[in-house]
């Protein structure tokens, strides 16, 4: 489990001061929102957390009559974002929509202002997330063998873009697997400037959250393999990494909802609820299936056990394999 450190405890204090303070309105069932609600986005605008939020806040906003206006905030591998909110006044009017990088692999590499659950209340879990591994159009490489092959015989080393902690640790990872550490790890602000490299040719490969899933079918990039437990359903005929013999690469990520610490009880039940049935609207399921991502609704209880038990399983792996972010 996290220490609560005295930081913590006097951020706790302060929270719930903060949240005693509300107006009565703000407890009310039924009087919330009674004005737009400013949601973060600690990525740029394209990326895969941006996709589901605005899929789902548009949904949200015309079940609660009311607007859920997207932030971009990106930046720092959504540290930027993710700690603002966490300084937000805890009234339900600034919200999260984070994935499982920033929220629970951030906290353990970087120096973060914030902390993976203590800072925040959990809302409401959207979907389950996998990753496809994409490269270049004009690499010499069709699958992952042959993508091995190359990046250990090649005179120049492969280069790869990562947009988050998470798909960092996972380059990381791939580079640890196969033993071959001159992979360049290239950074970028987001999953979609990070997939926008590839397209372009900046780089070789990349470790991405489906957001290329149309760049894929247009031909502008290839899938050489998908992180996920079974093929997906819109590249049947990718193999898995475990398929194709390549182990230790067991990663999985999410898209959810979070509120700042001390937002009142009421509301955040209010907005699972709410998001609950969001999920399990249609066109919501076929849109977020179009991306290869698991519709998989969680509630403040289960998703704040997920976040809980990423944060650890991340500490651990990082302990293990010595992880840095050069």
């Amino acid at each position: 489990m996290q220490g609560i450190s005295r930081r913590g405890i006097l951020t706790s204090v302060a929270a719930a001061g903060a949240a005693s303070a509300l107006p009565q309105w703000a407890w009310a069932s039924g009087k919330y929102p009674e004005k737009p609600v400013r949601v973060i986005v600690p990525f740029p605008a394209g990326g895969t957390t941006d996709v589901v939020a605005r899929l789902v806040l548009q949904k949200l906003g015309e079940l609660m009559n009311q607007s859920f206006i997207v932030d971009n905030k990106g930046g720092a591998n959504g540290i930027i974002g993710t700690g603002e909110v966490a300084r937000a006044t805890p009234d339900g009017y600034t919200l999260l929509f984070n994935t499982a990088g920033a929220q629970t692999l951030s906290p353990v590499i970087y120096k973060a202002n914030y902390e993976a659950l203590n800072s925040f209340e959990p809302v409401a879990m959207v979907c389950d997330v996998g990753f496809v591994v994409i490269a270049r159009k004009d690499l010499p490489a069709n699958n992952m063998d042959e993508l091995i092959a190359l990046a250990k015989k090649s005179d120049k080393p492969l280069s790869a873009s990562s947009g988050s902690s998470m798909i960092s640790l996972i380059t990381e990872q791939f580079k640890k697997v196969i033993n071959v550490p001159s992979i360049i790890n290239a950074q970028y602000k987001g999953t979609s400037p990070q997939m926008q490299a590839v397209v372009a040719g900046e780089v070789d490969f990349s470790f991405d959250s489906f957001v290329s899933v149309e760049m894929i079918k247009a031909g502008k990039v290839k899938a050489l393999g998908v992180i996920m437990p079974d093929r997906a359903e819109s590249f049947p005929n990718v193999q898995t990494l475990k398929e194709a013999g390549v182990k230790g690469m067991e990663f999985a990520s999410w898209a959810g909802m979070l509120a700042p610490k001390g937002t009142p009880k009421a509301i955040v039940d209010e907005l699972a609820a709410q998001v609950a049935k969001v999920v399990k609207m249609p066109d919501v399921v076929a849109k977020l299936k179009a991306y290869d991502y698991v519709p998989q609704f969680k509630g403040p209880q289960d998703f704040g056990k997920r976040v809980q038990s990423d944060y650890e399983r991340w500490v651990q792996v990082v302990k293990e394999t010595g992880f840095k972010i050069s």
